[in-house]
């Protein structure tokens, strides 16, 4: 039975996960609340499975209908790529829950921004040039890359917000972006923690079928509805995740 509840909130984190990121916000606590006396790194290798077939799908799918600045979200993702490996690594070494604090603000004034802004990713207008969209795009890699592969709740939304921000996308070219990164993030801390043998396919593979799933509902969503739809689902997940922090950090 416990198989089954994983597998509908592996649905509901990849629908809430293909559109503006924070998954992690619904999948991690219920792989924790299911998988109790599962080894800390198991439950987030497992979740990693689950969450790169979703992410993969929905990359794929936004690929096909929304134009990708390859150029900019490749050396972000090969960096991510590397730092996300770091970051699973140094997992296994730290107290995550040091960090909670600090994510709290950011999240906070991420929402805060957003909010106030109304004009704040409605239309897409990069403002870098080529060169710093690449270096810009390595600065993102290394820092959200080992933050994911470290701690990952969350990644998806700080992705779209710089995209938005600092890259000048809408929400939805930003949330395709934010794919292709995350997509690498989660693919290198997958292949340590499966190297480390801290994935449970048995429960992994279910999941990640039901993510795909959640993955390809959420995805035909935010294209048929567009970025004002995306900035408002945004910034209920965002809140979400704030209160969630909130809950953890200071019970």
């Amino acid at each position: 039975m416990d198989i089954l509840y994983l597998c509908l909130f592996a649905f509901l984190a990849g629908l809430i996960d293909s559109v503006v990121g924070g998954g992690g916000l619904i999948q991690l606590p219920a792989l924790f609340v299911f998988l109790p006396h599962v080894p800390v790194p198991t439950v987030f290798g497992t979740g990693k499975l689950s969450s790169i077939a979703g992410t993969s799908v929905s990359m794929w799918r936004y690929s096909r209908n929304v134009e990708i600045n390859w150029r900019a979200l490749l050396p972000a993702a090969v960096t991510a790529f590397v730092f996300s490996f770091l970051g699973a690594r140094a997992l296994s070494h730290f107290d995550t829950a040091l960090l909670r604090p600090l994510i709290l603000v950011l999240l906070i004034s991420v929402a805060v921004y957003t909010f106030f802004r109304k004009d704040f990713g409605a239309i897409h207008a990069p403002k870098l040039a080529q060169t710093k969209e690449i270096w810009y795009g390595v600065g993102v890699g290394l820092v959200i890359g080992f933050y994911d592969g470290f701690f990952g709740p969350g990644t998806g939304s700080f992705l779209m917000f710089i995209f938005v921000g600092i890259f000048g996308f809408n929400f939805l070219a930003a949330s395709a972006s934010a794919k292709v990164v995350n997509v690498a993030t989660n693919l290198s801390a997958l292949l340590y923690f499966g190297y480390k043998g801290y994935i449970l396919y048995h429960i992994g593979i279910p999941m990640a079928i039901s993510s795909v799933i959640g993955s390809m509902v959420g995805t035909r969503i935010a294209l048929a509805k567009g970025s004002g739809f995306v900035r408002k689902l945004f910034l209920v997940v965002v809140t979400g995740i704030i209160l969630k922090f909130a809950y953890d950090t200071f019970q």
